[in-house]
């Protein structure tokens, strides 16, 4: 009985809208989240004197502490949007499959 509901799920073309969005968004965050963690590494590799250079004249705190603590924070604010990106739309999308299917 399961197996036959699943196939009827997979063959809709809500269901593949779903997992086509689905899949451009989580590829869209990791992107951006690659690109932030590419873009710390090569300051580290090729401009170490900006990343060491303190953030007021006397103070032991560098660039490198807030920028760091910021490429942190960026993957748990993409983990955030895509959170509620997926509470939303896409389990209103779902909702919809399941419904159409159920019928």
């Amino acid at each position: 009985m399961k197996d036959d509901v699943y196939e009827r799920i997979e063959k809709t073309p809500q269901f593949k809208q779903l997992v086509a969005k689905r899949e451009r968004f989580a590829w869209l965050l990791s992107a951006i989240m690659l690109g932030l963690y590419v873009t710390f590494i090569l300051l580290i590799a090729f401009a170490p004197q900006l990343l060491g250079t303190p953030i007021s004249e006397g103070s032991v705190t560098t660039w490198g502490i807030p920028m760091g603590v910021g490429l942190i924070l960026s993957a748990f604010i993409l983990t955030g949007i895509y959170v509620q990106r997926a509470n939303g739309e896409f389990d209103a999308l779902n909702q919809a499959i399941l419904d159409e299917v159920q019928k």
